[in-house]
């Protein structure tokens, strides 16, 4: 009874608690304040003039959420053309992320959706964005037009992928790439991890190693195989940060169901 009382409180203890890359989950909300939300995400992302931006989701209760981590999922939204069923085209945000595979935790796959499937399992209705600035936009968007997004996914997935080497890799370090792939004009994957390493500052993980050791014996998504001594991974905070810190930030704020927004 002890030892089931352990691997309990491990289980809850674990980096998992914040995990939320997964591409189907149950819904949290109605159905109708869901789609209002993400459609006021959308409002407030073209009222900017945003043809791509950095977009976040909780997908865990926020009181569950670590130190430091406000967010568990990040992908970057592309102002595009979207083909209906019906064969209709319209026009809006096309999220393109990695997600964990269903029935694989420890492997990741890209897929693309929208604000609505984006949003439908959200815990709680409020969206971390960052704009960058026009040129980075560009960059972006010819990046993912030109395909080059599937070359720098890595299926290896862990949790807390540790951002400076390749690993494994989570959604947060895999939009990190994208966005380091446009700012320096390469797909090198030595190049990109070693101008992180020079100029990205990531999140220190609050977690003992030995609930890490617990975690990575329990969960097949927690590894710290490719950490050497303290744990750092990628979040949309540190994401946001850099690009504030390097003038390439329009905007970098929360926004909530009421229409509250929270610069950082």
């Amino acid at each position: 009874m002890k030892l089931r009382l352990i691997i309990i409180f491990v289980i809850l203890a674990v980096p998992n608690a914040w995990a939320g890359s997964q591409s189907q989950a149950e819904p949290q909300h109605e159905p109708a304040e869901i789609i209002k939300f993400a459609k006021d995400v959308e409002k407030y992302a073209a009222s900017k003039g945003a043809r791509a931006f950095i977009i976040a989701r909780m997908g865990r209760p926020e009181k569950d959420l670590p130190d430091g981590i406000m967010f568990t999922h990040t992908a970057i939204a592309v102002y595009s053309n979207i083909t209906l069923n019906s064969g209709e085209v319209l026009q809006g945000y096309a999220i393109h992320n990695l997600y964990q595979t269903a029935g694989s935790p420890d492997k990741s796959e890209l897929v693309v959706d929208y604000p609505v499937d984006f949003f439908w399992g959200a815990h709680e209705l409020k969206a971390g964005i960052v704009i960058p600035d026009t040129q980075l936009q560009q960059k972006l968007i010819a990046l993912i037009a030109a395909g080059n997004d599937q070359a720098l996914h890595n299926p290896k997935y862990s949790v807390i992928a540790n951002p400076f080497n390749s690993q494994f890799q989570n959604c947060t370090e895999y939009t990190l790439d994208l966005i380091n792939a446009a700012i320096y004009d390469t797909l090198d994957i030595a190049r990109l991890k070693a101008n992180a390493a020079a100029h990205f500052s990531p999140q220190r993980v609050n977690t003992s190693r030995v609930k890490l050791m617990f975690g990575s014996m329990l969960m097949d998504d927690v590894t710290t195989k490719d950490h050497k001594g303290k744990v750092y991974t990628t979040t949309f905070t540190t994401i946001g940060k850099y690009l504030q810190k390097n003038q390439l930030a329009d905007e970098f704020l929360t926004l909530n169901s009421k229409g509250e927004i929270q610069s950082l």
